[in-house]
């Protein structure tokens, strides 16, 4: 027994210096150890001289080696959480390298990662209206990470491909460098009627809507009888000046002096943006009136100011507010760098329709449509369609919008979400432009259900659509001069269709795919068919056409004879 437990002693000690991780520790046990063989040695030699077993020293040396594996054991477990600790700790810090910094001084004060990610999916609770609060951009925060700022690098180098292949073309053709930007001077022609134009629709804007409203809240305080009539009449006058102050008279300008495309979209886009903002300031405003009225056991509510409702003009958002979360500064070299890539992107789109666009469409147009000429005008549109998706979307939400949120110091920077990551169109519609889908969830949508008591959401889903649909197709009708219903015939059928097929159940990469093919396909069809048509338009002219001729598409009859004679 006493040289098996020699042995087991032994074997222990010997084991614990190969133990690499702690060079300290073992160090000190290889001493302690090389002592207990020494000491245990002598007691060898005690033992066999006095022809007895030591009984007590053998369990002295238990008692320490016990004593030592339990210090080993707390030293371990101490190293080890110690080891985790750090590898979580450099674990963290690599992956924050590679998220949103964050938000800088005048975005004060400073959110964690935690509270900045429960901003961006904020909901307001039921039955609340929409609540405004500081956030960022998603763009801004995505393009402080090196692999998502190479993207935008890459349509930079896009762009300087674009200039240099003009530049070289024409070189070839003239014999010399061609400078002239002769379809950005058309397409912006008659600039100073557009400036007129739009300051008289500001000036109205500014003035009629709040005027109304503040006649209409001293009816409502109860020293005027048969307040139902006056609301009535001031109701009936602001819808009258919705439809000819906003609508009619802004259009007709367009019309009659026949404004080229860029400043009719100008005008027209205006015109849609103060409607909707005027409809905003009015739908927020009366029921506190109305609410007041009925008991009047609260204080009367008072009218928004003159500048509160002046900055809701130039804000960019569409649902009004008294007050908006604001950033303490203003951060000039950020507008300049916004206003910058906007008309960086102007250039852009110019020479992506020189380069893609007029020389296909110019002589596609001069023939007679057929299948195969659709089908591959179809596919050819799609990288031009693309580009000018991309185009619009970061020049007006990303670039235009925070301009002026910049310059206004308006603090809620969520124009739109990340809707390239969408599996659904419903997502897609959500998330695309933000500014707009909150003016028709919450004035178009839930007024609808209110209306309804709640009973017909497909009507009133399908409503949105048809609005939104209209809007659209009105537009593009007024700007390019004709009509053909090509993208109200996309919102109506497969929108709708792709809406309740493409829903919020669909996840995972293969949805996303089918997203963006089926958006690159749309944008292919909208470049080809309404490019096909422009041509028709100005090759086939109709000295008086009758109502069906305007509404019947050129293109479909339009071909190379007609254009001859």
């Amino acid at each position: 027994m006493e040289s098996g437990d020699d042995s087991v002693l032994r074997s222990r000690c010997r084991a614990l210096p190969k133990m690499p991780t702690f060079p300290d520790l073992d160090s000190s046990l290889d001493r302690e150890c090389s002592q207990g063989e020494h000491q245990q040695g002598n007691g060898d030699s005690h033992i066999t001289s006095n022809g007895k077993i030591e009984v007590e020293h053998v369990i002295s040396k238990k008692l320490q080696l016990k004593r030592k594996a339990e210090y080993l054991k707390s030293d371990l477990m101490r190293q080890f959480d110690s080891q985790v600790n750090d590898f979580m700790d450099s674990l963290i810090e690599e992956s924050a390298s590679l998220e949103p910094a964050p938000v800088p001084a005048v975005f004060s004060p400073p959110l964690s990662d935690k509270e900045r990610s429960k901003l961006r999916h904020f909901r307001p609770p039921h039955g609340q209206g929409k609540q405004f609060v500081s956030r960022r951009s998603l763009l801004d925060e995505l393009f402080e990470v090196n692999h998502i700022r190479t993207i935008y690098h890459m349509f930079i180098a896009l762009l300087i491909l674009f200039i240099l292949s003009t530049l070289v073309v024409d070189f070839i053709d003239e014999g010399r460098l061609v400078l002239d930007f002769n379809l950005l001077v058309y397409a912006f022609g008659q600039f100073p009627l557009v400036v007129s134009t739009w300051i008289c629709m500001f000036l109205s804007v500014s003035v009629v809507p709040y005027t109304l409203f503040h006649l209409w809240s001293q009816t409502q305080s109860g020293s005027y009888s048969h307040p139902r009539l006056y609301s009535f009449l001031f109701g009936s006058v602001f819808l009258l000046y919705q439809a000819l102050g906003l609508g009619f008279l802004p259009t007709y300008v367009v019309v009659t002096n026949s404004l080229p495309p860029a400043s009719c979209f100008i005008i027209i886009l205006e015109q849609v943006r103060l409607m909707m903002k005027a409809h905003s300031f009015v739908r927020e405003n009366v029921p506190r009136f109305l609410t007041w009225a009925k008991d009047k056991t609260s204080p009367c509510p008072v009218v928004p100011q003159v500048s509160q409702y002046l900055y809701f003009l130039f804000a960019p958002t569409l649902i009004y507010r008294d007050k908006y979360p604001r950033n303490p500064v203003i951060r000039w070299g950020y507008v300049a760098t916004k206003l910058l890539q906007v008309l960086g992107c102007l250039f852009y789109a110019y020479y992506v329709f020189v380069r893609l666009c007029i020389p296909q469409f110019r002589s596609i147009s001069l023939q007679l449509l057929d299948l195969r000429a659709m089908v591959l005008c179809v596919f050819n549109s799609i990288l031009p369609g693309v580009l000018i998706l991309f185009l619009g979307f970061f020049a007006f939400l990303h670039c235009w919008l925070n301009a002026f949120a910049e310059m206004l110091r308006f603090a809620d920077r969520m124009f739109y979400k990340d809707w390239w990551n969408s599996t659904s169109f419903a997502n897609y519609y959500r998330t695309w432009n933000v500014v707009v889908h909150d003016w028709l969830y919450y004035y178009v949508y839930r007024d609808f259900l209110w209306i309804s008591q709640k009973r017909f959401r497909p009507a009133a889903m399908l409503f949105v659509f048809t609005v939104s649909a209209v809007v659209h197709e009105y537009i593009l009708a007024i700007c390019f001069g004709f009509f053909y219903p090509v993208l109200f015939c996309l919102f109506m059928c497969f929108g709708m269709m792709f809406n309740f097929i493409l829903h919020d159940q669909r996840k995972g990469p293969i949805w996303n795919i089918i997203m963006w093919t089926s958006l690159f396909l749309g944008q292919g069809v909208i470049i080809c068919l309404y490019s096909q048509e422009w041509y028709a338009q100005r090759y086939c002219p109709l000295k008086e056409p009758s109502f069906l001729e305007l509404l019947k598409p050129r293109s479909w009859s339009c071909q190379r004879g007609l254009m001859t004679d």
